[in-house]
């Protein structure tokens, strides 16, 4: 079999590639591990919010480029940082034009444009007949009319390379094994997050104790492929995702709603002792990884107070308070600071609170050990009775390092130059999020941007060939 472009996931980002290849007059092929009609991943789970960096995907390509460089800095190389920012509202038109509905979702930036029917309100998973499952099924339909092909259960393991340039690729489908010879390939299989000995590789000494926060289906294909055949790779070390309540490892109510972010930059994160360990300012995406990262990723508490419970803890659309109760969510509470301290076995607790309260009055957050910052927002006095705390897991959405690209999403070998045929979109990229900062950029608007970017460039060789 031959095609002008074999795509290796059908998410996203591997529908958006294949049918925007389609529409430049491409003969294009998508292989999708899954081989269920409506098979999982976490395009299928998402909550649909396309933005940059938390900034309206709307808003104009200078304001996002700055927003990109002051949430990432230099770790985004400058010429992605345009690409994604110049691409932001295009993919979302784009996605219109295909037939996706979006609405505005509520007052914040990111909720500009998310995709409809949106996600409900409610704590644990649900996905049918909501924005991302909607997507994908418009987006196979569209491929198909145009000419295009999804091949189900068809899980690729190696790239069919001849003389540096890549020409296909060979997977295990339903009927055996087979090799789809291409022009050029994509790969969008989405992150490495459903591979524990990638996650142990690259993100925590014991993935069991990480919740996944998505469909599990992003297993590393792609990433793997392409390191075979020595690809540079880049920010492997961070992911996208969220504070979870630790029962959420057992009780499926808890993911990916309700969260706990809030609770934690409003209070305050201690060891098993009752002592701070990280800056909670940094914000839930950036706490997770830091937790994540622990020899013993489970030893997190949440601490906070009634009014922290009564205010940022019900500021979240599936807010802790009181979704995380509902759904069966361990919150333990005592009366005063001391008896909490005592319920938990955590010696330092209190003297851990009273430098907290200290510096908050004083605003002297630097004084503390470790420094607090207020990125993610300012931290609350822990003073009003009843005092809780929350056992604490991260949870991981999607991988946010990968495959390094340049601005057209071409894969790139250690040198910086582009390997022939080969290109890379969406989470199984690496270099436009995460980083020393691990900052979150947005999975759905680096997809559809990386794709779109991805099939146009494919088209544009093909055209020059022809000339030549």
């Amino acid at each position: 079999m031959h095609v002008d472009v074999a795509v290796i996931g059908g998410g996203i980002a591997g529908l958006t590639a294949a049918n925007r290849a389609a529409q430049l007059g491409l003969q294009a092929a998508v292989l999708e591990a899954g081989a269920e009609e409506r098979y999982l991943c976490n395009s299928r789970f998402t909550g649909g919010a396309f933005h940059v960096c938390m900034e309206s995907a709307l808003a104009e390509p200078a304001v996002l480029e700055r927003r990109i460089g002051d949430a990432i800095g230099p770790f985004v190389a400058p010429s992605l940082a345009r690409a994604v920012a110049a691409d932001a509202r295009r993919a979302v038109d784009w996605l219109a034009a295909e037939g996706t509905r979006t609405i505005k979702a509520g007052p914040r930036g990111w909720q500009d444009r998310v995709l409809a029917p949106p996600a409900l309100p409610r704590a644990g998973l649900h996905w049918p007949g909501r924005g991302g499952d909607v997507l994908l099924r418009r987006l196979e339909a569209n491929l198909r009319r145009r000419g295009g092909t999804l091949i189900r259960g068809a899980r690729a393991d190696a790239l069919a390379m001849t003389a540096g340039h890549c020409t296909g690729v060979t997977a295990n489908g339903p009927n055996g094994r087979f090799t789809l010879q291409a022009g050029a390939v994509v790969l969008a299989d989405g992150g490495f997050q459903g591979d524990a000995d990638l996650v142990r590789r690259f993100i925590s000494p014991r993935p069991e104790s990480v919740r996944q926060r998505g469909a599990g289906t992003g297993r590393g294909d792609g990433l793997r492929m392409a390191e075979a055949i020595g690809v540079a790779l880049c920010g492997m070390d961070s992911f996208y995702g969220h504070l979870l309540c630790q029962d959420a490892l057992q009780n499926d109510a808890l993911w990916p709603y309700p969260w706990v972010d809030e609770l934690v930059v409003a209070g305050m994160a201690v060891d098993r002792a009752g002592a701070r360990f990280l800056d909670e300012g940094r914000g839930g995406v950036h706490v997770a990884n830091l937790i994540a990262r622990q020899p013993d990723p489970l030893l997190a508490t949440a601490i906070f107070d009634q009014a922290i419970w009564d205010g940022p803890g019900k500021a979240a659309v599936v807010s802790a308070n009181p979704h995380l109760v509902r759904a069966s969510g361990e919150l333990i509470t005592a009366g005063t600071v001391a008896a909490l301290a005592e319920r938990l076995s955590m010696p330092a607790l209190g003297a851990t609170v009273a430098s907290h309260n200290a510096a908050v009055a004083s605003g002297q957050l630097g004084s503390l050990t470790p420094p607090r910052s207020a990125h993610a927002g300012p931290p609350m006095p822990i003073a009003k009775a009843p005092f809780y705390a929350i056992r604490l897991c991260a949870g991981m959405t999607y991988t946010m390092g990968g495959i390094k690209i340049d601005a057209e999403s071409r894969a790139l070998w250690p040198d910086g130059q582009p390997v022939a045929g080969l290109f890379a979109a969406g989470a199984t990229t690496g270099g436009i999020e995460g980083g020393p900062n691990i900052a979150y950029l947005g999975g759905l608007t680096k997809a559809a941007g990386t794709a779109l970017r991805a099939a146009e460039a494919i088209a544009r060789d093909r055209q020059a060939r022809s000339a030549a």
